[in-house]
C-alpha cells in the first residue's frame, strides 16, 4: 500500500501545476463592464474579444481603417452607422495566466533548505492573452453598448463586422481600398 501512495505520490508531484490566476476565455465576444474586465477601464460597457495578434496590431487596423494619420487613434474614432455619428475609444489590455509549476517548486524548495544558495524564479510560469476593449458613445448617449441604449444593436452588429474585419485581415493597407 506505501508503495502505491509513494507513487502516486510522486506522479502528482512531477506532473502538476497549480493555476494561480487565469485568464478569462472569450469565444466571440462579449459585453461586460470595463471595470469589471480589468482594473484600469472605465465603468461603461464594453465590447469585448480576445486578440490572437500581436500587441499593437489593432491600433494599425484602426490607423489604416479610419486614415487617423496616427492622431487619436485609441480615443475619439469616429464612424458612422445609418447616418447617425458615433466614436469609439479600444484599449489593449494583457492578462497572464500564471500557474505555479509544483515539481520545480518541490525540488528548490530542497535545494534551498541544504545550502541556502537557490534564489527561485522558474517555478512560476506565465502565459500572455491579450484581448481588445471597445467602448463606443455618441453626442446623445454616453454609452451606446449599455442593456437600455436606443443604439446598442446596431452598434453591436458594427463592432461584429469590425472585429471580424480585424481578424481576418492581415494586410491593413488594403483596408483603404475596401472603404
Amino acid at each position: 500500500m506505501r508503495k502505491i501512495l509513494f507513487f502516486s505520490l510522486c506522479c502528482f508531484c512531477f506532473s502538476s501545476c497549480i493555476p494561480l490566476k487565469i485568464a478569462p476565455n472569450i469565444n466571440d465576444y462579449k459585453v461586460s463592464r470595463g471595470s469589471k474586465f480589468s482594473k484600469g477601464l472605465s465603468d461603461r460597457s464594453m465590447f469585448l474579444f480576445e486578440d490572437p495578434k500581436e500587441a499593437g496590431e489593432f491600433y494599425a487596423y484602426v490607423n489604416n481603417k479610419f486614415q487617423l494619420d496616427n492622431i487619436n487613434v485609441f480615443d475619439d474614432v469616429p464612424f458612422k452607422v445609418q447616418d447617425e455619428q458615433y466614436f469609439f475609444a479600444f484599449y489593449e489590455i494583457e492578462i497572464n495566466d500564471k500557474v505555479l509549476n509544483l515539481f520545480p517548486f518541490l525540488i528548490y524548495a530542497a535545494l534551498d533548505a541544504e545550502d541556502g544558495a537557490y534564489e527561485g524564479g522558474d517555478e512560476i510560469v506565465k502565459r500572455e492573452n491579450w484581448y481588445i476593449a471597445i467602448e463606443v458613445y455618441s453626442d446623445i448617449e454616453k454609452d451606446c453598448l449599455e442593456e437600455d441604449s436606443l443604439s446598442r444593436e446596431v452598434v453591436l452588429q458594427y463592432l461584429r463586422t469590425i472585429k471580424e474585419e480585424y481578424l481576418s485581415t492581415d494586410n491593413y493597407n488594403e483596408l483603404v481600398y475596401k472603404n
